[in-house]
């Protein structure tokens, strides 16, 4: 069972890993066959009705997963360096079949070109770029499920990763999710399609967070209060991070 969890782990991760990089190219509208914007046509009231059901399910999976009592409940039939796993790659497959049943709407809400055209291409990259290196800030491994099985594989026990607040999160409680909203927003043409999309996304986010945070606070008590109050949820702000360069400077200052 140890190598058949770290290979169900690998499938998984490599599955995340095409859809995300599949994500990019929908949003953006290029190099895939359908994107947000390309696809089969249906009438505009069925075709709301299509994109407002799949990215429903895609919460609803999302969400019911990610909570403890689904986790507990699935750890009961799989062993639980698998949940994880398990979570990856049902999302993933999830948004997979958002982008085999997407209903383009292609009616334009703004076109831009030239400078502005070029600044939002940018801020697309940075958005996703904030992505990629989200996932690396705590921990890239348990967060797609690889370490879970990679410990279980060498015969480790597994562990819980403690409250910590490394780089970006000294500046915004959940960067990833930064990142994500501004991928989803920025791009020089903004159809109907497209808007439907990244206001569905972006108030699954908002949702999402909430639900996210109130776990943290049962888990990490005050704590995460202490860091709620301190630090932005989602727009960045250099405050915290002024404030942890002046407490040193007080500190060196005093030891003098």
């Amino acid at each position: 069972m140890r190598w058949v969890t770290m290979l169900y782990a690998v499938v998984a991760y490599l599955v995340f890993w095409l859809c995300s990089a599949y994500l990019i190219g929908f949003t953006a509208d290029i190099l895939v066959p359908r994107t947000v914007n390309h696809g089969p046509v249906s009438e505009t009231g069925q075709a709301l009705l299509i994109n407002a059901s799949l990215m429903l399910m895609f919460g609803v999976q999302h969400s019911i997963m990610a909570r403890q009592g689904f986790k507990r409940w699935c750890r009961a039939w799989i062993p639980e360096p698998m949940e994880r796993s398990t979570y990856v790659l049902s999302s993933s497959l999830m948004l997979g079949l958002l982008y085999w049943g997407w209903r383009p709407l292609p009616y334009t809400l703004w076109w831009v070109e030239g400078g502005l055209a070029v600044a939002l291409w940018c801020l697309f990259v940075l958005g996703w770029a904030l992505v990629v290196h989200a996932t690396f800030l705590i921990s890239h491994g348990e967060l797609l499920g690889v370490s879970q099985a990679y410990r279980r594989l060498r015969g480790r026990a597994l562990h819980e990763i403690g409250f910590r607040t490394p780089g970006l999160h000294r500046l915004v409680r959940h960067p990833l999710m930064s990142g994500l909203l501004l991928a989803f927003w920025s791009t020089p043409h903004m159809t109907v399609g497209h808007f439907c999309f990244a206001a569905g996304m972006s108030l699954y986010i908002l949702i999402g967070i909430h639900f996210e945070e109130r776990s943290l606070v049962r888990a990490f008590g005050d704590r995460y209060r202490v860091y709620q109050a301190t630090t932005p949820m989602l727009v960045p702000s250099l405050r915290p991070l002024y404030r942890e360069v002046a407490s040193r400077f007080m500190k060196r200052k005093r030891s003098v």
